[in-house]
């Protein structure tokens, strides 16, 4: 297998042909997976922001116009746009629409501004920027611009406008760079024959985590990604009369594809958006649309569990709450079922793609004081000591991972490759855990980064 974009480390074909014979790999792209959702689930409501509710079918229809709209405006096959939008509606329809469009999004927090966007756009050597024109004070469209001036990738800058906002653009659409810019809402055409693309390819890239301002680019497929949200839905038992919330922001992995948006979209549920994780925000919300899962962070569930008793809202629906992110004390996994009504799922996750997780069968025990076990079957999961040795089943090490989600490198970094990988494809997350005699994994800390 290739990666189908040169600065991509491939699976070994021995790997390839494990991961197909298990049926890990089904070779639809994300996008046509889409289309299969419309015509299963098509008058269902996809997505709930506020009033705004959009059904399977005319979500498809969106995301069709829409990729017309950027191959009409000059995208082409496997170039790279920045994606860099709040958790709305239009966070989904743009990336899907990317990717039917051919183009790889480079998904991108909100909060990111000119240092760390510019490294993105570079790195990716990004042609293409979408964003909000203004978003709580700040002006992207104006950073875009910046970025756009100062290299010589950034070519299109496409702004999604508040309700009722009056153009910023003041009929120029094209500045000295050479850089044009276009509202979101524009980019719209009758769709076009569909493109033959490949499920191998990469679909679209995350940044990788930790305080570094200069994150490198994790391709993920369509075959690796499909796999890692179809699994994780079918772990939670996800169903269509499922409701998720998307409380942390949607470009984050642990949001988009454990199970998250993604894993929803794939069962027939309903995803609902919320800008903000508050429990102001989101306990009005999952009583209004039912809400039954959602993921949070432990900092906001030590938010929801502290204001449960003098915040009214009816959780009832509410039967699985996913924390992961950082580590979860004890004392707060023990109020999620008495304060909140529902079961914990604690979630071991990065976006380079090693996922583990307790299961609702497990002990209390376990579901309590450890992160669960890997997603999949054929996930491979090493404990070594600082000379890359195995340490004795319990002991603490760095957790070492590779599967069929798991990618083989970060895109067009060798050497950074070179030491974050081993020679036979495990990938070096700088976690430390020790692992159960049940399998269970327990995160226990970090290693300082290597620096590049």
């Amino acid at each position: 297998m290739t990666s189908k974009l040169d600065g991509c480390t491939p699976w070994p074909e021995e790997f390839v042909d494990r991961y197909w014979a298990a049926g890990h790999w089904r070779g639809t792209t994300l996008d046509n997976l889409l289309r299969g959702w419309a015509l299963q689930y098509g008058p269902r409501t996809a997505l709930v922001r506020g009033d705004t509710r959009i059904t399977y079918a005319n979500l498809n229809r969106r995301v069709d116009r829409m990729a017309a709209g950027f191959r009409l405006l000059g995208l082409r096959p496997r170039q790279r746009v920045v994606v860099q939008l709040p958790n709305v509606p239009g966070f989904v329809i743009t990336v899907f629409a990317l990717m039917r469009a051919g183009a790889v999004p480079v998904l991108c927090p909100v909060s990111h501004r000119t240092a760390e966007v510019s490294h993105l756009v570079r790195g990716a050597q990004a042609v293409g920027y979408v964003g909000p024109s203004t978003y709580q004070g700040f002006d992207h469209r104006a950073m875009a611009a910046d970025i756009a001036a100062g290299g010589p990738f950034l070519r299109r800058v496409f702004t999604l406008e508040a309700p009722g906002a009056s153009s910023p653009y003041g009929g120029l659409t094209t500045d000295p760079s050479g850089c044009h810019y276009f509202p979101l809402s524009s980019v719209d055409a009758p769709p076009q024959s569909a493109l033959a693309q490949s499920a191998d390819q990469v679909a679209f890239f995350l940044p990788s985590g930790g305080p570094t301002t200069a994150p490198n680019l994790i391709p993920r497929t369509h075959n690796d990604y499909a796999y890692q949200a179809r699994a994780a839905a079918e772990l939670v038992s996800l169903a269509e009369d499922d409701v998720y919330l998307a409380a942390l922001p949607a470009e984050a992995n642990f949001t988009f594809g454990c199970p998250g948006i993604v894993g929803t979209l794939s069962a027939g549920g309903t995803v609902v958006l919320v800008e903000n994780p508050e429990p102001a925000d989101c306990f009005p919300v999952i009583g209004r649309e039912r809400v039954t899962i959602t993921s949070v962070v432990p900092a906001v569930a030590e938010l929801w569990l502290d204001v449960r008793g003098t915040l009214q809202a009816d959780l009832s629906t509410l039967r699985l709450l996913q924390i992961g992110g950082a580590p979860l004390p004890r004392s707060t996994a023990e109020r999620i079922g008495p304060v909140l009504g529902c079961r914990l799922q604690q979630v071991f996750g990065m976006s380079e793609g090693v996922l583990t997780l307790t299961r609702s069968a497990d002990p209390d025990e376990d579901v309590l004081t450890t992160q669960g076990r890997p997603l999949s079957p054929d996930d491979e999961i090493r404990m070594v000591d600082a000379d890359g040795n195995d340490v004795p089943e319990g002991d603490p090490g760095e957790v070492l991972a590779r599967g069929p989600y798991t990618p083989r490198g970060y895109y067009r970094a060798p050497d950074h490759n070179a030491r974050a990988f081993t020679t036979d494809g495990f990938f070096r997350t700088g976690v430390l855990a020790r692992r159960t005699p049940d399998g269970n994994l327990v995160v226990t800390g970090r290693l300082d980064p290597v620096a590049d």
